[in-house]
């Protein structure tokens, strides 16, 4: 019997230091991977930092290869869903002709802080935050003015930022534009009707649509089931880019900051959403661009929907405008297709003299 324990003892032991040593291989091959990461371009800027904005402490990544170059602040979705575990691996392919300010808006990703929970997020304050953080970056860098470019909420937050002032602005850059949150919603439930067809199972998650009153975790539910069952979910086209990779080796991220993001609260975005404050930002009606407008949309974009997008681009008047349809692709667009929308973004960059 004490042969038999000492055998398994052994093999206990063996098996401990097996992983011991892939632990240390992992975090080795990490550190080296996050090393490269943090490099700067010669003649350019790899920083990050939180910047005072409204009384809290906000995160922003700033990476270019040229100081010099105009400046573009990337706004995430959501509200409140940051992309900065691994938005770095697709807004660096910008970062020729762009300086890449990507932002973690106020009480989320690296933003996010537990005593902000108590603060009711509302028009005036988000409106603000974006201002300040504006007149932060011109002031940084020296600029007259920078580019907006957003992403679903990024769009929704941005278009309202250029509206209200665009003396801070030289150019919009809308991707997965969402118009009016009630109509997107009724939208939605139309198209999802046509892909259920006669299907049971499609037709009782229809049910759970409601466009009058789709401020129900219900409602969210229902619609990205039906986007997954029917392929049109957002990252239904997977990443053209090592996501795992690009979360590993991410130079802004300590273990610390993981644990921070896995523990952070949603409710007060889910909050904002639902109220009254969220629907001051719908673009119902409100075309008048003073700096040149462009969107980039998916043709099988059915978050934000993509029709309606194309119909609010052809009521615009802007002293530029231009439209974008990607093939065969969803929501996800920056992280499925981040080659092609680069291409674009540098087709744009050159349009308007950036590169």
């Amino acid at each position: 019997m004490k042969k038999v324990w000492a055998k398994i003892l052994k093999i206990m032991k063996n098996i401990a230091l097996v992983l011991f040593a892939g632990i240390l291989i992992f975090f080795l091959i990490r550190s080296i991977g996050r090393a490269i990461n943090k490099k700067t371009p010669e003649g350019g800027i790899n920083e990050s930092m939180y910047v005072e904005i409204n009384g809290t402490q906000q995160w922003i990544s700033i990476y270019g290869e040229d100081i010099n170059n105009p400046v573009l602040l990337y706004l995430h979705g959501g509200p409140g869903s940051s992309t900065s575990a691994y938005d770095y691996a697709f807004t660096r392919k910008w970062a020729d002709v762009y300086t890449v300010v990507t932002w973690d808006q106020r009480n989320c990703g690296k933003s996010y802080e537990k005593s902000q929970n108590d603060t009711a997020l509302t028009y005036e304050l988000m409106m603000s935050d974006g201002l300040e953080m504006t007149k932060y970056l011109t002031d940084c860098f020296g600029k007259e003015k920078i580019t907006i470019l957003g992403h679903s909420w990024g769009t929704y937050f941005g278009c309202n930022l250029i509206l209200a002032y665009p003396e801070y602005y030289d150019c919009y850059i809308g991707t997965g534009q969402l118009v009016d949150m009630y109509q997107n919603e009724i939208a939605f439930k139309e198209a999802a009707a046509e892909w259920a067809g006669d299907d049971e199972e499609g037709l009782e998650l229809l049910n759970s649509i409601m466009p009058d009153n789709f401020y129900t975790l219900e409602h969210f539910t229902a619609r990205n089931l039906l986007m997954e069952k029917y392929g049109y979910d957002m990252m239904v086209d997977g990443t053209d880019y090592n996501m795992a990779a690009a979360e590993i080796f991410n130079p802004y991220y300590t273990l610390a900051d993981w644990v921070k993001l896995l523990n952070s609260d949603g409710t007060v975005y889910m909050d904002f959403i639902m109220s009254d404050e969220f629907d001051k930002f719908s673009l119902t009606d409100r075309t008048e661009y003073e700096v040149p407008y462009y969107n980039i949309n998916g043709d099988r974009d059915y978050q934000t929907n993509f029709k309606l997008a194309q119909e609010y681009y052809d009521e615009i008047n802007a002293p530029y405008k231009k439209l974008y349809i990607m093939g065969d692709t969803t929501h996800g667009l920056l992280e499925s297709k981040s080659e092609a929308f680069s291409e674009i973004l540098h087709e744009i960059a050159k349009e308007q003299s950036f590169g």
